[in-house]
């Protein structure tokens, strides 16, 4: 069963200077509301900035994907830190009910339905007319090799849980809510669907980007606002069905009265008229009340809702087939800084991280340990094989009790011999991930390592790398390095490690 862990760092939420000496630091101020979003709901700032000036209720949002919000609000980790929810969806969080009884009330205010973004020579190549466009015709065209496209992982986004069971439905051609029955049935369909995967993410944000700057993906799938904000993409919501985003702002049962009240203003005046027409202009979400009209651009077109699962046990089944059997692989290098600036708590705390993620890995997964500190010191590759899994995880957890800390450290060279280890031309998810307590003092120099990436053929190009901020790194050198390869930079500064590392996985 796929386990679902929590992200361990949240927003920093930030709080008044005050007379009384003895206010809680993190009490908000009256008034403010904490509110616990969906990552994609940082476009809405801009109306929650007018819904502070016409109430004067402000909204201090920690931003986290939506399956990992729910995790931490079912094991506890919201009471006390935020006041309210706003999720992309509450679906999730229904077939969890030690989740739904820390919920006291949920408001839609706006909605977005799964949809598919395609280029228009795509769109053209395949004859397709984008209104009559079904689920079985985009598998058809992916099976023949004429479609790719990027989506979001499932496992911690709820754009991509919502097109994963958007598909799942279409494909098993479910009547009612998915059953495990459904999800055997379309099996065979999804294993040919997903071939034509070639971009994940744990974020919208950074799928959008990278489908921009490899070029050669064919469409996106995600929920319709996001792919509108993508210029050049002929946006398909198909004919048969999808599942539809309701953005619910929801109160906690953990506050108290008065801040349920502001909730309950919060999402009255996102709802009212003149803000509903604020947000589907803005956002191209499609507005929940009757009289106002959807954004330009947005069809008025009626699509089926498909069925969500009726349980978790089939959710999370759902969501097991798709991680270690139905997406294609994960391969990935973990360039380690092993140097001895890592002596102590540092090294301490990377195996503690290491040995934790271990109980992550995929199926099917290949995972390298490059440790290095004036040179790499061993390249280590397991496969997490689904005949016997524990054998390659075993000895991951054994390299990583190995380490040992000494040298200076040669991040430019050790990136250079990750990308050759690589090679090219291989079917999977294919990343490298860097942490490092310092900056460059060894080896290749940052020009050098830009002149070697320049050179790579197009395919190991396409790896991005994920630099990790630890200790006493140089964060522009780690952006750097971010910016070249089309990767993205996690701090485990402000956070923890073990929460770098497995925000990290949404993106392998």
């Amino acid at each position: 069963m796929r386990r679902f862990t929590a992200l361990l760092t949240v927003a920093l939420l930030a709080t008044a200077c005050t007379a009384q000496d003895d206010k809680d630091p993190d009490s908000p101020e009256p008034g403010t509301l904490r509110v616990l979003a969906s990552s994609e709901l940082a476009d809405m700032t801009p109306v929650l900035d007018r819904v502070e000036q016409d109430t004067g209720i402000k909204v201090e949002a920690g931003y986290m994907g939506a399956l990992d919000a729910v995790d931490l609000l079912a094991k506890g980790g919201t009471d006390g830190k935020y006041d309210a929810l706003w999720l992309s969806s509450n679906d999730y969080l229904r077939l969890r009910p030690e989740a739904t009884k820390k919920i006291v009330s949920e408001t839609p205010v706006m909605s977005s339905p799964v949809a598919i973004g395609v280029k228009p020579d795509t769109v053209r190549k395949l004859g397709w007319k984008p209104s009559d466009v079904t689920w079985s015709q985009v598998e058809q065209a992916v099976r023949d090799g004429e479609l790719t496209y990027g989506m979001t992982d499932p496992a911690r986004s709820n754009s991509g849980f919502a097109t994963l069971v958007s598909v799942a439905s279409a494909l098993s051609g479910a009547q009612s809510a998915l059953t495990d029955a459904d999800v055997d049935e379309a099996t065979p369909r999804l294993k040919e669907f997903f071939q034509g995967q070639r971009l994940t993410s744990g974020s919208s944000g950074w799928l959008a980007a990278a489908y921009e700057r490899r070029g050669d993906v064919d469409a996106m799938l995600n929920y319709e606002s996001v792919l509108k904000g993508i210029p050049g993409l002929t946006v398909i919501r198909p004919s048969d069905g999808v599942v539809t985003a309701d953005y619910p702002v929801s109160s906690l049962a953990s506050t108290d009265a008065d801040t349920r009240e502001n909730v309950r203003r919060l999402a009255e005046a996102l709802r009212g008229p003149d803000m509903q027409k604020e947000i589907t202009d803005l956002t191209h979400r499609r507005p929940v009340v009757a009289s106002v009209t959807p954004g330009a651009g947005l069809d008025t077109g009626r699509r089926r809702e498909l069925p969500f699962p009726g349980s978790r046990s089939v959710a999370d089944g759902l969501l097991d087939a798709y991680e270690n059997e139905l997406r294609r692989p994960s391969r990935t290098v973990y360039v380690l800084d092993t140097s001895g600036s890592m002596e102590g708590e540092r090294l301490a705390r990377l195996k503690t991280a290491l040995t934790g993620l271990t109980g992550d890995f995929r199926e099917r997964e290949e995972v390298t340990l490059m440790p290095f500190g004036s040179d790499v010191k061993s390249v280590r590759t397991h496969v997490v094989d689904p005949a016997n899994p524990r054998s390659g995880l075993d000895a991951i957890r054994k390299d990583t009790a190995a380490l040992t800390a000494e040298g200076d450290t040669a991040i430019f060279t050790s990136l250079e011999k990750a990308y050759d280890h690589l090679g090219a031309g291989q079917d999977t998810f294919t990343s490298i991930v860097l942490m490092t307590d310092g900056e460059n003092t060894a080896g290749a120099e940052a020009d050098e390592f830009d002149a070697f990436y320049a050179g790579l053929d197009r395919d190991r190009r396409e790896t991005p790398v994920f630099p990790i901020l630890f200790g006493d790194s140089d964060r522009s050198e780690l952006e750097h390095i971010a910016d070249l390869t089309g990767g993205r930079l996690f701090d485990a500064q402000k956070g923890s490690l073990d929460g770098a590392f497995e925000e990290i996985r949404g993106y392998q």
